[in-house]
């Protein structure tokens, strides 16, 4: 960070801008096992609105976190999935996690 005190270029608040919030860091932890209908992960998330899940699932595709493949099918189906980038990210959620533990003891 250095001396500049327009902290926008600062890589830590960029880097959590990915993944903060209230929803984003779950959304990934339930892709982080699975490719994931958007059904599945409503069930999994269940105080999350339908438009919430919508919204938080487009900006996290937008970043090159997670993907999304529709499937020309009837009925349609669509499945969303952690990129390679969204994967890299799950080791710095898990030192989080583990972080907030011990600061809680």
């Amino acid at each position: 960070m250095g001396n500049n005190s327009d902290h926008t270029d600062c890589g830590v608040t960029a880097t959590i801008a990915l993944f903060g919030g209230r929803w984003k860091s779950t959304i990934l932890h339930v892709l982080s096992k699975n490719t994931r209908r958007f059904g599945e992960i409503q069930v999994r998330i269940p105080s999350i609105s339908k438009k919430v899940l919508t919204e938080q699932l487009r900006e996290l595709e937008a970043d090159g976190l997670i993907s999304r493949k529709e499937y020309k099918e009837l009925p349609p189906r669509v499945e969303y999935a952690l990129t390679d980038f969204g994967k890299s990210l799950c080791p710095l959620l898990i030192d989080i996690a583990a972080w907030k533990r011990k600061s809680i003891k």
